[in-house]
């Protein structure tokens, strides 16, 4: 939906299963239509659209393209982002590590996000900026040379050429935002701007690199890293780093209790990765692949009651803390803060928390639409709170 200062609002579809355009676009007349009834039934709807490489390619067919852009106009709804982040499939069987696969090392990558551009000029209302997320470059443990991370920059360029080279064409202005997440090549946003800064370096006075390459602030992957949004914003703009997209979502975090060690066991699975971050009295970090890897580990490790873990599991937005665990709410509260003394600062921003299906019960106690028009409600009201409405 469209809400003040230029921002466009939408939820992320990565919540529904669809690895084909059939089972995308049943997902959206199944659920976002039922959403957008509740949430936005009289004006123009965002949609956040989440499409597999599979995906992408059925949709580049002419026709299909064509009457998708006929149920968008018949259903006064309109796309401005697209996640680009997952390539295969994404629910009902072990993602893990492969979500980062294929990395910015591969070909498959560039094709696949060069096509996404190519469908999001087609898709774009007029006026509209577009952005794709992406891969945060790759999983560290991927990148075991400098000549990966040579190739990484060799191919982001050769995206950045095609982007530009669309935006061109079609007169839309179109962005990449590369996604820092816990434990992968780009993790912090200190990574995430030294990243850049090499790309910089690889081609001075190239001003393509500042206008359509930029990082997707996901608040749950930052608030999860300790970082504070005051620090990150000022990060990016002292390094003219622009921030492409907002994901609006919340993490865990939690004191490691014998009995909140028990409850956590709830929240671990074996379909997404759940990196945890742990923080001590004395600010020393320890960081674990997986929610599993961590309650493995001697409960006598992180008994210190100055301990806190953070954990990359995302949680419904309008989530209450518990007498067991919290949430990192406050870093999303921040960046709206943040948005209303500075509002143009990025004016995409996208609800994500794809972890429906592996959510404990006590979380889910309702169904998705009711879900996602709860998070609808609870972001609208605090944004509101800071001057930030729909229109």
């Amino acid at each position: 939906m469209k809400l003040s200062h230029g921002i466009h609002l939408a939820y992320c579809t990565n919540i529904h299963r669809g690895e084909t355009w059939a089972e995308t676009l049943g997902a959206l007349e199944q659920y976002t239509l039922a959403v957008r009834k509740r949430v936005c039934p009289n004006k123009p709807y965002a949609i956040g659209l989440r499409l597999s490489d599979q995906a992408s390619r059925e949709l580049s067919d002419k026709m299909t393209m064509l009457a998708f852009q006929q149920w968008l106009g018949w259903n006064n709804c309109y796309v401005f982002t697209i996640n680009g982040f997952p390539y295969g499939r994404f629910h009902g069987s072990r993602v893990k590590e492969q979500v980062y696969a294929p990395d910015w090392t591969t070909n498959e990558r560039v094709e696949y996000t060069n096509r996404l551009f190519d469908l999001l000029a087609q898709l774009l209302p007029d006026g509209v900026e577009g952005s794709v997320s992406t891969v945060p470059c790759s999983f560290k443990e991927f990148i075991k040379s400098d000549e990966q991370v040579r190739m990484m920059r060799r191919n982001l360029w050769r995206c950045l050429e095609h982007i530009a080279d669309v935006s061109r064409r079609s007169g839309k202005k179109l962005h990449l935002g590369l996604e820092p997440e816990p434990l992968c090549y780009l993790e912090t946003s200190e990574e995430a701007v030294n990243f850049l800064g090499q790309m910089r370096a690889d081609r001075p006075g190239d001003d393509r690199l500042d206008e359509h390459l930029g990082v997707n602030y996901d608040t749950c992957h930052l608030a999860v890293e300790f970082e504070a949004p005051q620090d990150v914003v000022r990060r990016f703009q002292q390094h003219g780093v622009k921030i492409s997209k907002l994901h609006f979502s919340s993490a865990l975090k939690v004191r490691p209790k014998p009995e909140v060690r028990r409850a956590l066991k709830g929240f671990a699975d074996d379909i997404y990765f759940h990196q945890v971050i742990t923080r001590a009295a004395d600010g020393a970090i320890t960081r674990y692949k997986d929610l599993d890897v961590a309650l493995s580990q001697p409960s006598t490790i992180n008994l210190q009651p100055d301990v806190e873990w953070r954990i990359h599991f995302h949680v419904p937005l309008h989530s209450q803390p518990t007498p067991l665990w919290g949430t990192t709410s406050d870093h999303l509260l921040g960046v709206m803060d943040i948005l209303k003394a500075t509002p143009g600062l990025c004016t995409h921003i996208e609800l994500e928390t794809y972890t429906w299906e592996v959510l404990p019960p006590e979380l889910k106690n309702r169904d998705v639409v009711d879900q996602l028009v709860a998070e609808y409600q609870w972001t609208l009201a605090r944004l509101a709170e800071r001057g930030i409405v729909a229109v």
